[in-house]
This record gives C-alpha cells, sequence and structure tokens, in this order.
C-alpha cells in the first residue's frame, strides 16, 4: 500500500482506500454483519487505513459496523462519514445548524467513538454553499471535540470550488474518473492551492469500468443502477458518472482493446486516477472481501505508461465528453 497526504488534515492515508455504501452485501440485499465485518478487515489486514461511510448507508447500519471494526483494531484508523442526506425533502431550508449538529452526534453514538476524523456534508443543495453559518457550526463541533475536520462531498465542479472558499473545509470528496475528468482542471489546481484533500469516489463508474458489465446484465430493482439511470431518485451523475448505459458499454469495448489481456479492467482504472498527484485517495466500494483485494490488485500490474494513458483519454474525449463534460 501507498499513503498520500490528505490535504491539511495532515492525515497520512492509503491511496486506495475503501467506501462503505454496500459493505454490508449487494444492493437490495439485507445487511449483513458478518459480510460487513470480513470486508472491513480485509481492507484494514491490507493497509488500509481510511474509511468513507455516511449516515444514510443502509439507515446507519454501515456506520455501526465501521465503529465495530475500527474500535477492535489496534492500527490508527482515520474515519470519515457524512451527514445532510436524512433531511427529507433535501432541500436548502431543511439544513440547520442544530439539524446537523444532532446527525453528527447520532453518527457518534452509532459509531461508538468520541471524535470523527472527518465529518462531511453529503452532496447539499447548491444553495447551502454559499450559507456561512452552516460552515461556521462545525467550528464550534471542533471546538467541542466531536470532530477533527470538516469536508464535503459534492456532484458539480462549481460547488467544490465554492466550499473550499470556506477556510475550515479540508477536503472535497468528487466524483472522478476516466469517463468522468472535468475536476482534473480548474478545481485541482485551485485546491492544491489551499492544500485541499481530493477523495475520488465513484472511481470505476458504478462498476463499469471493471468491464465487466454488458447489454444482458440484469440490476436488480432496489440498485441505484436499475432504477436512476435518469436521475429519478437522486443526481443521475451517481450512477454510471451520468453516462448513457449503453454508449458507455462502447467505450468499455474500445478500453478493452488497449488492454487485451486483461480480464478486469478495475486496477486500471484506479492506476489511472492515480496517475493524479492531486488525489489524496480514491474510495472504491465493495460488497464482499474479493472485492476489495480486486482493488488492492492495482499494485499487482505494471505502472501504465504516458502512451496507455493518452490513449485512453482519446476514448474519453471521442465516447464521453461530448454529452456529459459540461454537466458536472
Amino acid at each position: 500500500m501507498n499513503y498520500r497526504k490528505l490535504g491539511k488534515t495532515d492525515f497520512n492515508i492509503s491511496e486506495i482506500s475503501l467506501g462503505t455504501w454496500q459493505v454490508g452485501g449487494k444492493w437490495g440485499s439485507a445487511f449483513d454483519n458478518k459480510t460487513a465485518d470480513e470486508l472491513l478487515n480485509t481492507a484494514i489486514d491490507n493497509g488500509v487505513n481510511f474509511i468513507d461511510t455516511a449516515d444514510v448507508y443502509e439507515n446507519g447500519l454501515s456506520e455501526t459496523a465501521v465503529g465495530r471494526v475500527v474500535r477492535s483494531r489496534s492500527e490508527r484508523i482515520y474515519v470519515a462519514t457524512k451527514c445532510g442526506r436524512q433531511i427529507n425533502p433535501h432541500v436548502n431550508e431543511g439544513y440547520q445548524p442544530k439539524v446537523l449538529q444532532k446527525f453528527v452526534e447520532d453518527s457518534l453514538k452509532r459509531m461508538n467513538l468520541e471524535t470523527l476524523d472527518l465529518i462531511q456534508l453529503h452532496c447539499p443543495p447548491t444553495e447551502v454553499y454559499y450559507r456561512p453559518e452552516i460552515f461556521e457550526m462545525f467550528d464550534r463541533l471542533k471546538d467541542q471535540g466531536k470532530i477533527l475536520n470538516l469536508g464535503v462531498s459534492v456532484e458539480k465542479v462549481e460547488e467544490a470550488l465554492k466550499a473550499i472558499e470556506y477556510s475550515n473545509v479540508t477536503t472535497v470528496q468528487i466524483i472522478f474518473n476516466l469517463f468522468r475528468q472535468r475536476p482534473s482542471q480548474l478545481f485541482f489546481s485551485e485546491a492544491r492551492k489551499k492544500d485541499i484533500g481530493i477523495i475520488a469516489r465513484v472511481p470505476l463508474a458504478s462498476g463499469l469500468l471493471t468491464g465487466k458489465f454488458d447489454s444482458k446484465t440484469i440490476f436488480e430493482p432496489q440498485d441505484h443502477r436499475n432504477f436512476n439511470r435518469n436521475g429519478d431518485a437522486f443526481d443521475k451523475g451517481e450512477t454510471f458518472s451520468g453516462i448513457d448505459y449503453n454508449l458507455g458499454l462502447k467505450a468499455v469495448e474500445k478500453l478493452k482493446t488497449l488492454f487485451p489481456d486483461t480480464t478486469n479492467l478495475a486496477p486500471i482504472a484506479l492506476q489511472w486516477i492515480l496517475s493524479f498527484e492531486d488525489i489524496s485517495c480514491i474510495i472504491p466500494g465493495a460488497s464482499t472481501a474479493n472485492h476489495v483485494m480486486s482493488n488492492l490488485s492495482v499494485y499487482d500490474l505494471p505502472k501504465l505508461t504516458p502512451e496507455k494513458i493518452k490513449a485512453m483519454n482519446a476514448i474519453y474525449e471521442e465516447y464521453i465528453k461530448p454529452s456529459v463534460h459540461h454537466l458536472w
């Protein structure tokens, strides 16, 4: 495992870390504590020391599992969670300091922790980024010892740029992958100036970049890759990075021609992200311990050559950029 600095938090974290949206099993299945414990321990056993969760993942069961495993380990494991998505309807008016403070305190209770290493606003409505009182409230939580750092998880580059105007924002979690390249332009350079840690989420475009899907792949009804392709439940960009599924399959088939001897494109897609020095870490999800090991197999591959990276980017330019680059 290699480690990178998480911006001005000064945490030294695993560049391949772990996202826990589906830590208790596949989307649509009942939460399995045994699966969650095995998955989390496998990650930590292999050098992962940064775990990202959220209060809404499996209605708090993900947080509970993360807390349970972290408390059982002797290693220093950095815990990041998120708050805000419990607000229903999820609108600007619902974001109030007292509401958010209770979310943080509830997360601490679920995980049985005294302090959160990182609390992140969880993709709030754009208007929230223009409300200083929301960001100031987290300074009080820090003074109380409930959090060490504040970050944001965003949908759009513009939201990320606004968020880092607040001096207490230390990290930004943003969708970034071979099929979502816009953040690497203006945002990366601005974040660098302010020593902002950048956490790359949805790194495999909801699994599309594993190369294991085709036109016959069936997703369960409860799986967002089934019901949210058009943004019916939440932002469309969260599902397959906002790309039309069939167009994405065409791009992946082209990608496969660059790596004819590879059956699993996931570590190649992760390696592409790691080629950007501005990235602090990647948080690929996993629903099994095998998925964790697949993500970590990035270290078993030879380093991508500049020629390969150029060819991969050409696929983005031809297939993906025209339809999505300007949207997020």
